[in-house]
């Protein structure tokens, strides 16, 4: 009889959980019905179905609950305020068509408001469009944004407009799979920490994304293209930046500035007008990235040393490197990079050239300043001028040097990522 005792002990307590899960009602909303009252009368931890439908609302939703589309009806805020404003953590939005946020900027009218303190909240599979702000999520730690497409204000000036996806001052938020588009900035991320922003597709904005002051963040696998930049971290430290494609920013395709202890690794920035910018960065690896067909591969200057920079394929950008520097900096000590107009040789068949590269010789300058010197890059006057300027300092200027590039590309798919300019 005894060994049944502990089993007794434990029958209050799942007695206890079956009337939880029982109590959790299920309310349903039907064209012409009140969202709000149906959100109202519900308790935490209830489910409000909205069935398919246009509805005109303003939501507030101030307990836990699960707010989820049958069909993805379409809330309209009007164009008046936050559509659905969030008070409370754990709060699920999901299958919805959230659209017609008010458009001021002061009030940072949203699609989708998440306050101070909801804490858990989730909004997943939702079309949110004409919103000022996509999402706005301020002071709320662990949010998932999962596989929503968003849409701003098409008709306003980028600046008048809001960003897709807004991270104020969090921690732990999952932004995945998302789609955002015709924003100020897809996804504008500050003071928020130990985050994940993987898989999205972030096009015709200022910029895909705009970081600053945000530590420990993960970016991954994501889309940067048509903006005018496709990904700017600024003020930050311990970032993981990998896998992600930049292509086709009328500006930059990754900005790096003021960045300490970081990886950024096998991504591709290819035709921008500035593959990466860097700016006052150090102790970073800059590895297995492919740099291709843009204005300028590298943008480099304000003291930025100390990187671990190797296995880069640097490939028909118009200016491999622009440096601005004092000294040379050495770039692939270890394994070395790939300079699709490197012109030195590989005589013992290693795969490394045996001459350094250099990527500001006097034959670069002088290719800057009269682009038809291009036509004679392979003659040998052109190439007895760059073996004579490296034997006579007074015609060098600091430049950032490969001791001995990697004679063929690591990627094989580099021919892939040519021509894909921004439009116009």
């Amino acid at each position: 009889m005894k060994r049944f005792l502990p089993a007794l002990w434990a029958l209050p307590a799942l007695l206890a959980c079956a009337a939880g899960a029982a109590q959790a009602a299920t309310w349903t909303v039907r064209p012409g019905e009140d969202v709000q009252a149906a959100i109202d009368r519900a308790a935490g931890g209830d489910t409000v179905l909205v069935q398919r439908g246009l509805y005109r609302a303003n939501l507030l939703i101030t307990k836990p609950l699960t707010l989820r589309g049958v069909g993805r009806p379409t809330l309209s805020g009007g164009n008046e305020g936050d559509t659905i404003r969030v008070e409370s953590p754990d709060v699920t939005i999901e299958g919805l068509i959230v659209r017609d946020s008010g458009a001021d900027l002061g009030a940072q009218n949203a699609g989708v408001y998440i306050r101070p303190g909801a804490h858990r909240a989730v909004v997943r599979d939702c079309d949110i469009a004409y919103a000022l702000f996509g999402l706005w999520i301020e002071k709320a730690d662990d949010v998932q944004v999962l596989r929503n497409n968003i849409t701003g204000k098409r008709e306003l000036n980028s600046s008048q407009r809001g960003n897709g996806v807004q991270l104020y001052n969090t921690n732990g938020a999952r932004i995945e799979g998302n789609r955002i588009a015709f924003v100020r900035d897809a996804l504008y991320v500050d003071v928020s920490h130990k985050a994940v922003f993987r898989a999205n597709r972030l096009h015709h904005s200022r910029y895909g994304t705009h970081y600053m002051n945000s530590y420990h963040n993960l970016w991954e696998d994501n889309d940067s293209y048509h903006n005018r930049g496709g990904l700017a971290l600024m003020e930050v430290r311990d970032q993981v930046v990998r896998n992600n494609r930049a292509w086709g920013n009328s500006d930059h395709g990754i900005m790096l500035r003021t960045m300490q202890d970081s990886v950024i690794e096998n991504n591709v920035v290819a035709g921008n007008n500035r593959g990466f910018f860097i700016y006052d960065v150090e102790y970073i690896a800059l590895t297995g990235n492919l740099v291709i067909d843009n204005r300028v591969g590298v943008h480099l200057s304000a003291g930025s040393t100390r990187n671990r920079v190797e296995r880069n394929d640097f490939i028909g950008n118009r200016e491999q490197v622009r440096y601005v520097g004092a000294r040379d900096e050495t770039w692939g000590r270890e394994a070395g990079n790939h300079w699709s107009n490197y012109a030195g040789w590989d005589r013992d068949g290693d795969g490394r050239g045996d001459v350094p590269y250099e990527a500001n010789d006097l034959v670069d300058r002088l290719v800057w300043r009269h682009p038809a010197v291009k036509l004679l890059l392979a003659s040998p006057a052109v190439q007895a001028l760059r073996l004579v300027s490296r034997q006579f300092p007074l015609l060098r200027v600091p430049s950032v040097v490969d001791p001995n590039p990697r004679m063929k590309p690591a990627r094989p798919d580099w021919s892939e990522w040519r021509g894909k300019h921004f439009p116009g």
